[in-house]
C-alpha cells in the first residue's frame, strides 16, 4: 500500500508543471500559455466553490422562510399554539436538534476544495519579477514604437486579435513600478493617464490623492518646480491633512524663493530663466546603448532606404545550393534581403509540421536565455536580452537532424563543427538588443571550450508570423528584416579572412503584439577550411 502512495505522488508531480516554478514567466510567451490553462482550471473551481455556496444558503433560506412562517402563528397565540402537544414537541425538537444542525450548516467551510486547488497552484504563479518584467515590457514597447500612454491603455494596438484596456490602477501600477526603477519620466506618463481616467469619471480602488502623491514628485524629480507645486496644491484640495504634501509644499516654495533671489543677482532676466525652463524637453534617460535611436527606427520601420542603383542588384531566385544534388531538380527560392552584408532569404525552407516538432521538444526545456560575459566568459542573464531558449541535437529527432542536414545542404559549410540547434520564444516586449554572433578581438576565449573557432556565420529561422514588431536589423547598415514563418534568413559574421565583419552587428526588435519562435545555427570556423578558403586581403 506505501508503495502505491508513493507511485501515485511522482505521478501527480510528473502531472504538475514542475519544471515552471519559477522559471521567468514574462520571457516567454510560450510558458505564459500555461498560465492561462491554469487560470481556467482556478475559475472552474471557484465556480464550483460559488455553487456550493449557493446550495448551503437555498437550504438555509427554505429552513427561515419555514420557520417564519411557523412562528408567525406561533406568537399570535402562544398558550393556544402549544395547547396542541404536537407543537410542544416539535418546539422541544427544533430547539434542541435542529436548531444545532442549521448552526452546523452555517459553519461548515464549503471553499475547502478551491483553497485546496489554490495551494497547489499557487506555487506555479507568477511572482514579483514577473509582474515587474512584464510592466517594463510595456515601458519598453511604449519607447521603442513611440505609443503614448492613451494608446497603450486603450489597447489599440496594430494586428491584435483580444482588444484589451488598461484600468486607472492598472496605469497606477505602471507608474508605481517606473518609480520603484526612479524612472520618473516613465512615472509622470503613467501617473497622468491615471489621473485623466478618474477625471473622465472612471471608477477605481485606486484614489487621484496617491495618484498625485507620486506624480507631483516624480515631476518634482524631472525639474519642473511650477508644476510640482501646482500638482500638490491640488492634492492638499482633497486631503488638507496630507502630512507629506504639506511637507513638499513647504520645501517647493523655499526652493523657489531661493531660485528668484539667485535669478536676480545675475545678469539674467526672470523671462529668459522661465523661457529656458519651459524649452527643457522630458525624455526617457539616457542609457548605455549608443545606437538605440537608429535601432528604434529600425524596428519602426524608418530605417535607412536603399538606393535604387543598390535595389536593382538585389535579386530572388532558384536556388540549388551550388549544384547540389538534392536539389538540382528541386531548387529551393532564395532571396536578397541585403547586399552589404549580404543577407539573403530562403522561402518556404521549413514546414508547419517540422515547426511545431521543434517547439514541442524545445517547449519543456525553455530556460531563460543567457549571454556571454564579455570579461568573465560566464554565461548569464540580462535585461536586454527577453526570451528564452532551448537546445536540440540533431541525434535527438529525425527532424532536428534533417533541419541540420539542409541548412549544411544549402550553405556548403560542415555543420558538424557548429553548435546544436538554438530554439528561442520571445515574452512579453520580447527582445535582443544590438549585439554580434562573433567573438571580437577583445574577447580571444569565447568559444574556447568548443575548440571550433569563432562564428562564421548564422542562420536563423523564422517559426512564427508576427502581428507587429519583431524584426530583425542591423543598425550599422539599416536593414531591417521581418519574421515571416517558414522562412530563414542567412549571412556570414567573418570574413574569408576570419576577421570579423562588423556590419554584422544586429538586434531582435521587442515584439509588440504576437509570439515569435525562431531557431538558429551558428556555424564555426573548423572544418569550413576547404570549404570558404582565406584570401589574402582582410575585407574579403
Amino acid at each position: 500500500m506505501a508503495s502505491v502512495k508513493v507511485w501515485c505522488i511522482l505521478v501527480l508531480r510528473f502531472l504538475l508543471p514542475h519544471s515552471y516554478a519559477h522559471m521567468d514567466f514574462f520571457t516567454s510567451i510560450g510558458h505564459m500559455t500555461d498560465l492561462i490553462n491554469t487560470e481556467k482550471d482556478l475559475v472552474t473551481s471557484l465556480k464550483d466553490y460559488i455553487k456550493a455556496e449557493e446550495s448551503k444558503l437555498e437550504q438555509i433560506k427554505k429552513w427561515a422562510e419555514k420557520l417564519d412562517q411557523l412562528t408567525d402563528t406561533a406568537t399570535k397565540d402562544p398558550e393556544g399554539f402549544l395547547g396542541h402537544p404536537v407543537n410542544a414537541f416539535k418546539l422541544m425538537k427544533r430547539l434542541n436538534t435542529e436548531w444545532g444542525e442549521l448552526e452546523n450548516l452555517v459553519l461548515k467551510d464549503m471553499s475547502d476544495g478551491f483553497i485546496s486547488n489554490m495551494t497547489i497552484q499557487r506555487q506555479y504563479f507568477p511572482n514579483d519579477e514577473d509582474q515587474a518584467g512584464a510592466a517594463k515590457a510595456l515601458l519598453r514597447l511604449q519607447d521603442t514604437y513611440n505609443l503614448d500612454t492613451d494608446t497603450l491603455s486603450r489597447g489599440n494596438l496594430p494586428g491584435v486579435k483580444h482588444k484589451s484596456f488598461l484600468t486607472a490602477e492598472d496605469c497606477f501600477e505602471l507608474g508605481k513600478i517606473a518609480y520603484t526603477e526612479a524612472d520618473y519620466y516613465h512615472t509622470e506618463l503613467w501617473m497622468e493617464q491615471a489621473l485623466k481616467q478618474l477625471d473622465d469619471g472612471e471608477v477605481s480602488a485606486v484614489d487621484k490623492v496617491s495618484i498625485l502623491d507620486y506624480l507631483s514628485y516624480a515631476v518634482y524629480q524631472q525639474g519642473d518646480l511650477d508644476k510640482a507645486m501646482m500638482l500638490t496644491k491640488r492634492l492638499l484640495e482633497l486631503d488638507p491633512e496630507h502630512q507629506r504634501a504639506n511637507g513638499n509644499l513647504k520645501y517647493f516654495e523655499y526652493i523657489m524663493s531661493k531660485e528668484k533671489e539667485a535669478n536676480k543677482s545675475t545678469t539674467k532676466t526672470d523671462s529668459q530663466t522661465d523661457k529656458e525652463t519651459k524649452t527643457k524637453k522630458k525624455e526617457p534617460s539616457k542609457d548605455y546603448l549608443p545606437e538605440r535611436q537608429k535601432y528604434e527606427m529600425l524596428c519602426r520601420g524608418e530605417g535607412l532606404k536603399m538606393t535604387p542603383r543598390r535595389q536593382k542588384k538585389l535579386f530572388c531566385r532558384y536556388y540549388d545550393g551550388n549544384q547540389n544534388p538534392k536539389y538540382i531538380l528541386a531548387p529551393v527560392k532564395q532571396e536578397d534581403e541585403w547586399d552589404k552584408p549580404r543577407i539573403v532569404r530562403f522561402l518556404e525552407i521549413i514546414s508547419d509540421e517540422e515547426i511545431e516538432t521543434v517547439k514541442e521538444l524545445a517547449k519543456p526545456r525553455l530556460r531563460r536565455a543567457t549571454i556571454s560575459n564579455p570579461i568573465t566568459g560566464v554565461l548569464e542573464t540580462a535585461h536586454y536580452r527577453i526570451s528564452k531558449s532551448a537546445w536540440l541535437s540533431g541525434y535527438e529527432s529525425p527532424v532536428v537532424s534533417r533541419i541540420n542536414r539542409r541548412i549544411q545542404d544549402l550553405t556548403g559549410l560542415d555543420v558538424s563543427t557548429a553548435e546544436e540547434l538554438q530554439v528561442a520564444n520571445y515574452g512579453v516586449g520580447g527582445q535582443y538588443e544590438p549585439h554580434f554572433d562573433f567573438a571580437r578581438a577583445n574577447e580571444p576565449d569565447a568559444f574556447k571550450e568548443l575548440g571550433t573557432g569563432n562564428r562564421i556565420a548564422t542562420w536563423l529561422f523564422y517559426m512564427s508570423d508576427v502581428s507587429a514588431g519583431g524584426a530583425t536589423v542591423f543598425p550599422e547598415v539599416g536593414a531591417s528584416v521581418w519574421p515571416k514563418k517558414g522562412t530563414a534568413v542567412f549571412w556570414y559574421n567573418l570574413f574569408p579572412s576570419g576577421e570579423g565583419d562588423y556590419s554584422t552587428r544586429h538586434a531582435a526588435c521587442p515584439v509588440l503584439v504576437g509570439n515569435k519562435w525562431v531557431s538558429n545555427k551558428w556555424i564555426h570556423e573548423r572544418g569550413q577550411e576547404f570549404r570558404r578558403p582565406c584570401t589574402l586581403s582582410e575585407l574579403e
